[in-house]
């Protein structure tokens, strides 16, 4: 963990800026989507057999299994399952409210010419839910529900097999929940598929799997690798990882839940990166024993990954004042950024660059990552700066359209076209519209 001053800032970060390519992780990758490219199912239980628990014979889950896995859970775990539903219904609501702000519309531009749009969902999308250490049933949420709210036909879940040949039941539940929470017109589909296969399997079709429109969901390097490979042959959400958060204090700023909130964030991996801005030294020194007190205790079985997060990247920067702090911040251009101030208006409207921002010492970032409703796939790595998390938007096209009649405006418009066309040499386009003049 490093304390730093706001004005060793710019040097620290351009030195922390250069891109890392991993070759190794891109030749294997590249290797992986070629061969399912060539052999699709074959090449996906060969590598099933070579990186998950088990190679299925049968890709897709019958959807009995993620039936049968709603009511497991609702019989072992029913607080679970509430939980589950609660945060389920609160992504819904928010999604549809983020999709009433997009709606059809025409209007006369000008006299004669009719500009217009209309709002379409995709007709198939994929999502990938990763297995791993830390099976991550909340991003079944997250991915799904935004895909039912714009009302995609066509859903397809990949997600890596199990000892049994079937993903994770928790993943599996919280996707028949979703399901469940979104209504019976919503269709969905489960492979068995992890890692950059899963990817290529989505992006490209398989015997099994279905050609996806876009593939969305975290993962680990090589799923973002194979992300980055297939954009363009599919549509992605963004490549994500590794996750950070940037908590901004003042003085009387409560030090256990700045600490609190960080150590979430450090939890995730070794590359996870909490940060913090804070106005004086002796805040910083606090904040780092806060940190060093908070990774034993109750979170002694995550402790070394939360250690040796804090060591690779924990970072406080002390700022002279506000004006400093808010550059730094958009430079930051965080994944998660919270406010931990007396007065947050004040820190608002200048804060341009994040993935989520969290308004006050009750926000806690955790609740964007479950149950608020917000989406927790969000920008990382400085992407906040160009782009803003999943969302109901992602699955979604807005599509123009032109209608004409005779007028003034189409007249003028007709004589403004050719003159454009004619200077860049375009005859064509020229007589294309000289013949309707």
């Amino acid at each position: 963990m490093r304390i730093i001053n706001g004005e060793e800032f710019d040097g620290y970060w351009k030195g922390n800026l250069s891109a890392r390519e991993d070759e190794e992780t891109e030749k294997t990758v590249k290797e992986i989507i070629r061969a399912v490219r060539s052999e699709g199912d074959r090449a996906l239980r060969r590598f099933a057999s070579m990186y998950d628990r088990s190679s299925p014979e049968l890709l897709e889950v019958p959807f009995s299994k993620v039936q049968d896995a709603v009511r497991d859970l609702e019989s072992s775990e029913p607080g679970l399952a509430k939980a589950l539903k609660f945060s389920a219904e609160n992504i819904r609501r928010f999604s549809l409210a983020q999709k009433e702000q997009l709606r059809d519309f025409e209007f006369e531009i000008v006299d004669g010419v009719f500009t217009g749009q209309r709002v379409i969902p995709l007709e198939r999308v994929g999502v990938y839910v990763p297995g791993g250490r830390f099976p991550l049933i909340s991003s079944a949420l997250m991915c799904l529900i935004p895909a039912f709210s714009a009302g995609v036909g066509d859903i397809c879940l990949a997600s890596p097999p199990g000892d049994e040949g079937v993903p994770n039941k928790g993943i599996l539940a919280a996707a028949g929940i979703a399901a469940e929470i979104c209504g019976p017109g919503a269709s969905l589909s489960v492979f068995s598929v992890g890692g950059a296969q899963a990817i290529a399997a989505l992006a490209l079709g398989t015997e099994s799997i279905p050609r996806c429109d876009v593939v969305a969901g975290p993962g680990n390097k090589y799923v973002a690798a194979a992300k980055r490979i297939l954009f363009g042959e599919t549509g992605i959400d963004f490549i994500a990882g590794p996750s950070d958060i940037l908590v901004i204090m003042e003085e009387g700023s409560s030090v256990d839940l700045a600490a609190a909130d960080m150590l979430a964030q450090a939890e995730h991996d070794l590359d996870a990166r909490a940060r913090a801005l804070v106005p004086s030294r002796a805040l910083a020194k606090r904040l780092m024993e806060a940190l060093e007190s908070g990774s034993q205790g109750r979170l002694s079985a995550n402790s070394k990954v939360i250690s040796g997060s804090l060591e690779a990247g924990g970072l406080i920067i002390v700022y002279k004042n506000q004006e400093e702090a808010l550059r730094i911040a958009n430079a930051i251009a965080p994944e998660h950024l919270e406010l931990i101030v007396s007065n947050p208006k004040a820190w608002i409207p200048a804060l341009k660059n994040y993935g989520s921002l969290f308004i006050g010492a009750l926000s806690a970032e955790v609740l964007g990552d479950y149950s608020a409703g917000l989406n927790h796939t969000l920008p990382t790595s400085g992407s906040a700066r160009f782009t803003g998390g999943l969302s109901v938007l992602r699955f979604l096209k807005t599509l123009t359209t032109l209608r004409c009649e005779k007028g003034t405006g189409y007249a003028a418009a007709l004589e403004a076209a050719e003159t454009m066309a004619r200077a860049e040499g375009l005859n064509a386009h020229a007589e294309s519209v000289a013949i309707r003049r």
